[in-house]
């Protein structure tokens, strides 16, 4: 079953296999599929095409999903750079936005280590 561009894992719940969309959490799938009348326990490959149509409509009228939620992050990360805010400033720097060390840790977002050379002992004479 193709959702909002995204082919959803036949074998997986429905209310998990919704999360693979970007822009759906498991609180909204749980809603989404509470307002189409599917149980969440059913797997994908078991709903029928007129269950997949209306979960279909839910998420094009009322959810920002794929593409256009991530268009709308990315212009939101852009403004906090623009206004030079602190946010705003550790995007653009590359370093954890919400507080986190960057002594230690904080990998993930500075990315692989840039080995810095020491400093050189001077020769004795």
């Amino acid at each position: 079953m193709r959702i909002a561009g995204v082919n959803l894992p036949l074998n997986k719940h429905a209310v998990i296999a919704l999360t693979h969309v970007y822009g759906i959490g498991r609180a909204s799938a749980e809603s989404i599929l509470q307002r189409a009348g599917i149980a969440q326990n059913r797997k994908i490959s078991e709903l029928n095409d007129a269950e997949a149509h209306a979960i279909r409509e839910i998420i094009a009228e009322e959810y920002k999903v794929e593409g256009q939620a991530r268009g709308e992050q990315q212009t939101a990360i852009k403004r906090l750079m623009d206004i030079g805010c602190f946010r705003g400033l550790r995007h653009r720097r590359s370093l954890p936005v919400r507080g986190q060390r960057t002594r230690t840790n904080a990998r993930t977002r500075k990315g692989k280590r840039k080995t810095v050379a020491g400093k050189k002992k001077a020769a004795k004479k």
